[in-house]
């Protein structure tokens, strides 16, 4: 959420700074502002709407010169969106200026306490309560001042901040959200994520909580909380320049499903030695694998129904219990953790908030804690015991597809390897289940490659008002992710249901021409999802069914039949997630909507 990017350096900041926004666009935002240093004076504009808005009015940058700046995309939380709220944020005189992700949860306290000394405020936000803070404590030395106010905000925050009096130095704050710096060639830069950056830098540094950074054209100094000045080295980032651009494709989530092999190949590949499970990342032994008495699957979002799905997975291949929480509820039903529960959390980002506030919560408590991330160096990774990464690249459309495929192979290669561990499975089940596995790919993009029948489906759905998705066992938690791709970017009311659950109460929602998307790829479920599609049926819904080739039999209870490649059932949701994923694009598409960016949402979501 929002979008932070600083430079300071002997080039045009301007330029720079728009350049590093448009890389974060995907994080969601509802207005931009750049702020340059120019000497003697800081100027400013920004304006609610898109990033282009701003570069209209500034000419790419061109009327505001100035070799050092702060830039901002804003994801309203504090007043809605506006000029006036639009980051950055003056003190009075405008002689310190400041950008901020992030929440201050004490900011009314600090507000009034602010306005009895005099201090008049002009925007809604949480924001400018930061910028007359350091107002307050400001004695000529910026350090001083920015320690103080970090000891009386309470909340989230990444800030990036100027002082007109030294306008060779810029600041960088972060406290729970997240922060690199990284340098430049001829200067240094401050970002929010590292799609902003990789033009201009592969070495950066992950600013940890409650860290300091004062950056000069020529320098880089970090400190903590205390003004202690304290060593960092710096991470090398790999990712291809060319894998956070467009391609030729006309939007970054059809770029990113046509990935989606190589996402899924990337996964699993490293960790097939000689046809055995090797996750070195792990960091448990074996007797510490079979000491395990329970799972708990944390996340939010599509990573949440990876979490569903890995429950049967792990259950039906290991054996032990698991549950899957949300992030966001975890920490408010006082769960049950102990040494002999493995909590894994799963999060594209590794900074997504709730999750990261289960993974401080479970260590507390205890548990040894694995990280499924697709960011190196993040917070998740640094934070949890260990770290499995997914390999998927950069993803830049809001709604995930390739990084959720990538975080599936890696749940499967988990519970395999409990299994074994466990002797719950064969060594001849494992080198079968492999095979499958090593299918994937190919098998994936045989979908892909037939997308034009799902798009001329799709054209024919694009006014509908609800649809409904069902399934049994496996097949509701794909039912969750297709149903969650739809109502994220195409705006129709969706829902996902277990299919027994129809007669409780859902099917009375159900009338004539209602779109129900039914998925059955679990054989021992077929007849029973052919009853409830024919349910449906009867009462006037259009049945669209997805399903393995070869189960003709359904075609008898449904309208429209999309069928996948035979694989391990275990590993049904990653082909029949492909279809659902390419049916919410093609309708978004229809119906004009921004697919990448859809509204109110953000890639990653770092406030409660």
């Amino acid at each position: 959420m929002c979008g932070i990017v600083g430079y300071i350096g002997n080039r045009q900041a301007a330029p720079i700074l728009l350049d590093g926004l448009s890389k974060l666009e995907y994080r969601g935002y509802d207005s931009a502002g750049i702020a340059i240093c120019d000497g003697g004076k800081i100027d400013m504009v920004k304006s609610k709407g898109r990033l282009k808005v701003l570069s209209e009015l500034t000419h790419d940058g061109a009327t505001l010169p100035g070799t050092m700046g702060i830039g901002h995309t804003r994801w309203a939380t504090h007043g809605s969106p506006s000029d006036t709220n639009a980051h950055p944020h003056f003190n009075s005189d405008k002689s310190i200026v400041v950008v901020h992700n992030g929440i201050i949860e004490n900011y009314l306290k600090l507000k009034k306490k602010l306005e009895k000394h005099g201090y008049q405020f002009i925007s809604e936000t949480d924001t400018e309560i930061i910028a007359h803070l350091l107002d307050y404590y400001y004695n000529g030395n910026p350090l001083q001042a920015i320690t103080k106010i970090m000891h009386r905000m309470e909340g989230s925050y990444a800030l990036g901040i100027i002082f007109k009096e030294h306008p060779d130095e810029l600041y960088a704050v972060r406290k729970d959200s997240p922060l690199i710096v990284g340098h430049t060639d001829g200067g240094n830069i401050i970002a929010s994520d590292v799609p902003a950056v990789l033009r201009y830098t592969r070495d950066v540094f992950f600013i940890e909580n409650e860290e300091i950074v004062r950056m000069t054209e020529g320098s880089m100094e970090f400190f903590n909380v205390d003004e202690e000045p304290i060593s960092k080295e710096s991470v090398r980032i790999e990712w291809d320049v060319n894998a956070a651009e467009k391609g030729g494709y006309e939007y970054f989530m059809l770029k990113e499903m046509y990935e989606q092999p190589k996402s899924v190949m990337d996964t699993f590949s490293p960790r097939i030695k000689e046809n055995k499970i090797v996750i070195e990342e792990l960091g448990m032994t074996d007797e510490e694998i079979q000491n395990i008495r329970k799972i708990m699957i944390i996340a939010c979002g599509s990573a949440s129904h990876v979490g569903h799905t890995s429950k049967y997975v792990f259950e039906g291949l290991a054996r032990i219990p698991v549950e899957v929480d949300m992030a966001s509820e975890f920490r408010y039903r006082n769960p049950i953790l102990d040494e002999h529960t493995l909590v894994v959390v799963i999060s594209q980002s590794g900074e997504t908030a709730d999750t990261l506030a289960a993974l401080r919560e479970a260590k507390e408590q205890g548990a040894k804690v694995l990280g499924i991330v697709n960011v190196v160096g993040s917070s998740i990774a640094r934070e949890a015991d260990n770290v499995m990464y997914t390999w998927a690249g950069p993803e830049i459309a809001v709604a995930t597809t390739k990084a959720y495929s990538a975080q599936l192979i890696a749940m499967y290669l988990l519970a395999m390897k409990f299994a074994q561990v466990r002797g719950k499975i064969r060594d001849d089940e494992t080198a079968e289940m492999l095979k499958d596995m090593k299918a994937l790919p190919a098998q994936i993009e045989m979908i892909l490659n037939n997308r034009e029948k799902i798009q001329k489906f799709a054209n024919r759905y694009l006014a509908a008002r609800d649809i409904f998705f069902i399934g049994r066992g496996l097949d509701h938690a794909i039912s969750m992710e297709g149903s969650l791709k739809l109502k994220e970017i195409s705006y129709i009311h969706s829902e996902a249901y277990a299919a027994g659950e129809l007669k409780h109460g859902t099917i009375s929602l159900v009338e004539e021409g209602t779109l129900v998307a039914a998925v059955l790829t679990q054989k021992p479920l077929y007849k029973k999802m052919i009853s409830n599609m024919e349910e449906v049926r009867t009462r006037g819904a259009f049945v669209m069914a997805v399903t393995v080739e070869g189960n003709t039999e359904v075609e008898k209870a449904a309208d429209y039949v999309i069928y996948i490649p035979e694989t391990n059932r275990y590993f049904a949701n990653s082909l029949a997630i492909i279809p659902l994923q390419l049916f919410a694009y093609y309708i978004a598409v229809g119906r004009g909507c921004d697919v990448d960016k859809p509204r109110n949402l953000a890639k990653s979501v770092t406030v409660e």
